[in-house]
C-alpha cells in the first residue's frame, strides 16, 4: 500500500509538470507539439521519475531540484519509445494500448517529436532553477544524462539490438545490449539523484550504481518474460511480438524456466546492495520486489 501511493502520488506529479512544459511551448508547430503531448502523457509507469525522487528523497535532496532530472529523463525514456516503435525501428502500431505515434499522426512527425522531446530533456537541465547546494551538480547531471542516452548508452544498446536481430548472441553480449539499451536511463535516474546530494560518500555511490544496475536489468528480463507469458490485453501492446520479430531475449536464450532462474538472482543482487545502504531504503525494497512481480 505504501508503494502504490507514493507511485500514485509521484504519478501525479510529475505528470503535471510534463504537462505544464508542454503546454509552454510556443504553438508555431501544433502537430509537433500535439504529437509531442500525446506520447508523453499517453499513461506509463513513470518508474525513471520515481527512482528519481526515491533515491533524491533518501539522500536529503529537495524536491524542488529532483523535478529537473525527473522530467529531464522521462523526457528522454519518451522520446526513445517513439523511435523505438517507428517501422525502421521495431514497427509496433499500439504503445500502452493506443496507437504508436507513427500511426496516430504520421512518420515524419513521430521522428520529429522523438527529437524534439530529446533536446528538450537537455534544455530542461541546462535552465535548471537548482538551490545553491545543488547547483554544483548541474554540469555532472548533464554530462550523466548524455552519456546514458547516447553511444555509450541508450542509442548504442539499440544498434546492438539491431544487429542481433535473426543472430545468436551470448550471454555476455545480451547482458551489455540491455544494460546499454534499457538499464542506462533506470541507473542514470538512481545516479542523477545521488549526484544532487552534498554529502553521499564514495562507496555508497558505488553501491547505489550496483543496485541500479541489476535493476535495469532485472527489469529488462521481466519484459522478456512477459512477452512469453503476458497477456496483451495488460501488456499494451501484442504478446510475443519479440519472438515475431525474432530479437535476442533472455527466455530465447537460456529458455523461459532459466530467465526466471536468472530474474530471481539479479532480485537477490539488488536487494544486497541496498542492504549494504545506511539509509532508510524500504521503498527501493519494495519498489524492487514490484519490479520482479509486475504483469506489464
Amino acid at each position: 500500500m505504501l508503494l502504490k501511493q507514493k507511485q500514485l502520488d509521484i504519478q501525479t506529479h510529475i505528470n503535471a509538470l510534463l504537462d505544464k512544459k508542454i503546454s509552454e511551448l510556443s504553438d508555431h508547430a501544433p502537430i509537433l507539439k500535439s504529437a509531442m503531448s500525446y506520447s508523453l502523457l499517453n499513461g506509463g509507469k513513470r518508474m525513471r521519475p520515481f527512482l528519481v525522487y526515491t533515491v533524491g528523497s533518501m539522500l536529503g535532496v529537495k524536491k524542488s531540484d529532483l523535478d529537473y532530472p525527473a522530467l529531464a529523463v522521462e523526457f528522454v525514456h519518451c522520446y526513445s519509445l517513439i523511435h523505438d516503435d517507428l517501422p525502421a525501428m521495431d514497427d509496433d502500431d499500439m504503445r500502452r494500448g493506443k496507437p504508436t505515434c507513427h500511426i496516430k499522426f504520421d512518420e515524419a512527425t513521430a521522428i520529429l517529436a522523438g527529437d524534439a522531446l530529446q533536446t528538450l530533456a537537455f534544455d530542461v537541465l541546462a535552465h535548471a532553477d537548482l538551490s545553491t547546494t545543488a547547483a554544483a551538480s548541474q554540469l555532472k547531471l548533464l554530462q550523466l544524462l548524455s552519456q546514458a542516452s547516447g553511444y555509450s548508452g541508450m542509442c548504442g544498446g539499440q544498434a546492438m539490438d539491431l544487429a542481433a536481430t535473426n543472430h545468436n548472441i551470448s550471454q555476455q553480449r545480451l547482458q551489455q545490449l540491455h544494460e546499454l539499451k534499457t538499464g542506462a536511463l533506470i541507473r542514470v535516474s538512481v545516479m542523477m539523484a545521488a549526484a544532487l546530494s552534498d554529502n553521499i560518500q564514495d562507496s555508497d555511490w558505488q553501491t547505489l550504481e550496483k543496485y541500479s544496475q541489476a535493476l535495469g536489468l532485472a527489469f529488462q528480463v521481466q519484459d522478456d518474460i512477459l512477452d512469453v507469458v503476458g497477456e496483451s490485453s495488460v501488456l499494451g501492446k501484442p504478446q510475443g511480438s519479440d519472438q515475431a520479430h525474432n530479437k535476442s531475449t533472455y527466455p530465447a536464450l537460456l529458455g523461459l524456466q532459466g530467465a526466471k532462474d536468472y530474474l530471481a538472482d539479479l532480485h537477490r543482487q539488488a536487494l544486497h546492495a541496498l542492504d549494504a545502504l545506511p539509509y532508510n531504503t524500504e521503498l527501493l525494497r519494495l519498489f524492487t520486489d514490484y519490479n520482479v512481480q509486475r504483469n506489464h
